[in-house]
């Protein structure tokens, strides 16, 4: 239906309502410019100077029905569209409990993308049809857009903070994805690939380590190579040793939760904190510790970083090593 030649085709959900929007919005501006242009055309010829027949003696100065109308009409109109659009904003940026989590790397100038059975893309995506996906996007160097036209949806990819969209697909096929915010000189070649498969297909693409045919060589997780990364970097010589030397948080059923700080407030533990706290951990301290960890900024790449998350993420269900004794 909405397969015009000049705008990209409709493959999810999200897509097909917000191309309603567009066109309705399209619609009502070439409705009402064409209803001022032929009325000042009317008026134009029927009151020209020339034209003796109109009576132009006491003209009204105002008309109410006439001002109450084209301010009325256009408020009503102009809040229809603005909770329309809110609503499929909400739509888009809300978190899903089913979403197939997927994580997006920006940097100069490809797109690194991760899933969570540690099969890794560069500018390209894989995803199922049916499906809600929630793509979450940062960036390493400049700021960057994840743009996917097919999907009418968006995300820029902020240094320092992770930014989520969520979509649904609804049609198999390859799709653009592009970088819409400038971000250098090679801007222009950072495109890339998504692929919409069958469920079936996409799941026996992950098993095969994205390769797309058999394999028995499976990837490593990514919570798998996060706690990899944890122990390689030395985290768990205080995290996660039950009578290590330096007395720390645990790490162990804290994702998503709510921690006190040493000032008296309270933040939840979600992943721009955990991001926060390993790259600058005096930022917020915990109530109760000391700040004795040292900064990784500089150290974990935003790669490394992602994948510690995911195994902290992984643990939120355990108990305190303490607590387990």
């Amino acid at each position: 239906m909405w397969n015009f030649p000049l705008v990209p085709p409709t493959a999810a959900e999200e897509a097909l309502h917000i191309s309603w929007l567009y066109w309705v919005i399209t619609g009502m501006a070439i409705f009402f410019v064409v209803a001022v242009c032929a009325a000042a055309l009317v008026l134009v010829v029927r009151y020209r100077a020339s034209n003796e027949n109109v009576n132009r003696d006491n003209p009204p100065e105002s008309d109410m029905r006439l001002e109450m109308t084209w301010t009325l009409m256009p408020l009503v109109l102009a809040l229809v569209i603005f909770f329309w659009a809110a609503k499929l904003y909400a739509d888009i940026y809300t978190p899903r409990d089913d979403a197939l989590e997927i994580i997006a790397i920006g940097k100069q100038w490809m797109w690194h993308v991760q899933h969570s059975n540690g099969v890794r893309e560069n500018n390209e995506l894989h995803i199922p049809v049916g499906r809600p996906i929630k793509v979450t996007v940062i960036s390493q160097d400049v700021i960057h857009a994840f743009s996917l036209p097919a999907f009418r949806v968006k995300r820029d990819a902020v240094p320092g903070r992770y930014n989520s969209m969520v979509f649904t697909p609804t049609k198999t096929g390859k799709f653009h994805l592009l970088c819409t915010e400038y971000c250098g000189t090679k801007h222009s070649e950072m495109i890339g690939s998504v692929y919409v498969m069958e469920p079936d297909d996409y799941q026996k693409w992950l098993e095969s380590g994205g390769k797309g045919t058999d394999s028995s060589s499976a990837p490593m997780s990514l919570e798998d190579q996060g706690k990899q990364i944890f122990t390689q970097l030395g985290c768990n010589t205080c995290h996660g040793a039950a009578g290590a030397a330096v007395r720390c948080p645990p790490l162990e059923g804290i994702y998503e939760k709510p921690i006190e700080l040493a000032n008296g407030q309270k933040v939840i533990a979600d992943a721009e904190y955990m991001r926060e706290s390993i790259l600058n951990p005096a930022a917020k301290i915990v109530k109760g510790y000391d700040n004795l960890m040292p900064a990784y900024q500089g150290v974990a790449s935003e790669d490394q970083i992602i994948k510690i998350i995911a195994y902290i993420k992984s643990l939120k269900d355990a108990k305190p090593a303490e607590a387990s004794k």
